[in-house]
């Protein structure tokens, strides 16, 4: 499973990224979380099997939405507070339900 994380320039969503892969990986759960950018989302989308929206990018989602539907990758944006999740697991549990296949509401 490829989670690509969004945000502008790619900092923010770089430790999202790395705090999901940790906490992913010390509960057993396979999954491979990348950073990207605004910019790289259209070239990102295509190996990506969800994709986590920074906060910051939520009026975005329309577009985003647009440029995710050719893949049917589940968007979920992320809460304004998920840069105070230093150990990944809120993000994680955000997550999870998309791990399994679960829809997601196009308005979040």
């Amino acid at each position: 499973m490829r989670i690509l994380v969004v945000c502008s320039a790619g900092a923010s969503s770089t430790f999202v990224a790395m705090r999901l892969r940790r906490a992913a990986q010390s509960q057993g759960i396979a999954l491979h979380a990348v950073a990207g950018t605004r910019e790289s989302l259209p070239i990102d989308i295509d190996s990506a099997d969800i994709l986590l929206l920074g906060p910051h990018l939520r009026d975005e989602m329309p577009r985003v939405h647009a440029q995710s539907a050719h893949r049917s990758v589940p968007v979920l944006a992320l809460p304004d507070d998920v840069f105070s999740d230093l150990d990944g697991t809120r993000t994680l549990d955000l997550v999870r339900p998309l791990l399994s296949g679960a829809p997601t509401d196009p308005n979040a």
